[in-house]
């Protein structure tokens, strides 16, 4: 039996029926580190649940039903805990209190492992970013190859990051120009660490963030694009510039595009996943803009959660949605829905001002690799109402380029499993990397 687990975070928790005896896990993880070496032998890393929790029995509703809510929530002894030593100096200090934190367990030590205690991409993501905030300096790259906390201290330089403004090195090294990925419509970049895992490309990566929101004034895309800009130019003065970026989030790059253009700038590469040129602008988008957003918050529990909400959202505020999630037990009882209405609001915002914007005739060539599989879904957000209208491969680019300015490629998938499926991550990943080989000079 999995769930999501704490605080709405995507991982699995796995409940084993089990005697007592055999849940006595004692010291360095006992049955959560059995179960989790047996499974990791026989399945990929994301069907590996972060932690086992044994129950006597599974607990059930009047009805005979699961009660979710009635499931206990995972101890320590849960996840797969190395055999506890305390973490030493002020980097393994920082760390171990920022991992125990983002995972939710009590007591870190220096030979506990990021993601077998549940870490994805996700978290790694804001991982990086409060440790940005403390003056350590690293990439995401240096995590993947050093999960273990004392190994991924030793990789870690002590100084301030200026003019970082929040931008995420997922690659410090390479002879190539910068690569910049943009986050999604949902502002997400969590997305560009696992892809950029297995690119194979000479240059630094970072992924760039949403720009702050102005709480009076409704943003522009333009106003967007003019603020990151400033980020991208502290990082890399002068171009040749090069950006890729997933969903509807990566008309942001083509007006950051835009803008560099304006000011006499070199763009050498746009890389769109799945990329549709418009938005849609009926009430409709904004109603399965909030459903899709609470359904990607239910992670695992999607599909269960999906035929839930059929008919329910139009009546029914995010708020709403939320604690709907909550009382059917795909949001946990101490879930932060506050900040996801926060969230939502910037994601709201953020679609408002991709659908004003009028897109340009760039002097540009884009790499469109697109989605080979329809998207089917009981309820779609606008990006994938887009997805489903925009039968070219084209994604509509040809009605603002030229056709020989547009270079689509098939990719394995729908517009979600092209790149959360492990399999067809790869065949993307290499395929951007031989796009982006191509266009070196």
């Amino acid at each position: 039996m999995a769930r999501q687990s704490r605080a709405g975070d995507k991982h699995l928790i796995a409940y084993v029926v089990c005697t007592p005896e055999a849940g006595d896990e004692g010291d360095g993880g006992g049955l959560a580190g059995a179960l989790r070496a047996h499974l990791s032998s026989r399945l990929p890393d994301y069907m590996v649940p972060a932690a086992f929790v044994p129950i006597a029995a599974m607990p059930l509703t009047p009805n005979g039903k699961l009660d979710r809510n009635a499931l206990p929530a995972p101890a320590d002894q849960a996840y797969a805990l190395a055999a506890y030593e305390a973490p030493q100096g002020a980097v393994e200090t920082a760390l171990a209190r920022i991992w125990a934190e983002l995972l939710g367990v009590e007591r870190i030590g220096r030979h506990d492992h990021f993601f077998e205690l549940g870490g994805h991409s996700l978290l790694a993501v804001q991982m990086l970013s409060r440790a940005l905030e403390l003056g350590l300096s690293f990439s995401a790259a240096d995590l993947f190859q050093a999960p273990v906390l004392k190994e991924f201290a030793s990789k870690i330089h002590v100084e301030p990051q200026p003019g970082s403004r929040g931008v995420i090195s997922v690659r410090s090294t390479g002879s190539q120009p910068p690569l910049f990925f943009v986050p999604t419509g949902f502002g997400d970049c969590s997305y560009v660490l696992a892809l950029v895992e297995e690119m194979d490309v000479d240059c630094p990566v970072y992924a760039l963030p949403w720009p702050p929101f102005n709480d009076v004034c409704s943003p522009t895309l333009e106003a967007m694009a003019a603020e990151v800009i400033l980020a991208i130019k502290e990082i890399q003065p002068r171009g040749p510039y090069r950006f890729a970026g997933y969903s509807s989030g990566a008309v942001l790059a083509y007006a950051i595009a835009e803008q560099l253009l304006r000011i006499d700038e070199v763009v050498s590469f746009m890389a769109f996943i799945d990329v549709s040129s418009t938005a849609d602008t009926s009430n409709a988008s904004h109603i399965n803009l909030a459903r899709e957003f609470v359904l990607e918050r239910c992670g695992i529990l999607r599909d269960e959660c999906g035929e839930v909400f059929e008919g329910y959202t139009e009546q029914c505020s995010i708020s709403e949605l939320l604690e709907k999630a909550q009382q059917i037990g795909a949001l946990p009882p101490d879930h932060d829905l506050h900040s996801d209405v926060s969230m939502y609001q910037r994601a709201a915002r953020f679609h408002q001002a991709l659908q004003s914007y009028r897109v340009p005739s760039l002097p540009i060539e884009i790499h469109q690799f697109y989605a080979s599989e329809l998207l089917v879904s009981p309820g779609l957000s606008p990006d994938e109402q887009l997805h489903r209208k925009a039968n070219s491969p084209n994604k509509g680019w040809d009605l603002v380029l030229d056709a020989g300015a547009i270079h689509a490629v098939p990719m394995p998938g729908n517009h979600a499993t092209m790149v959360s499926n492990p399999e067809n991550r790869q065949v993307l990943a290499r395929a951007i990397s031989r796009a982006l080989i191509g266009t070196v000079k």
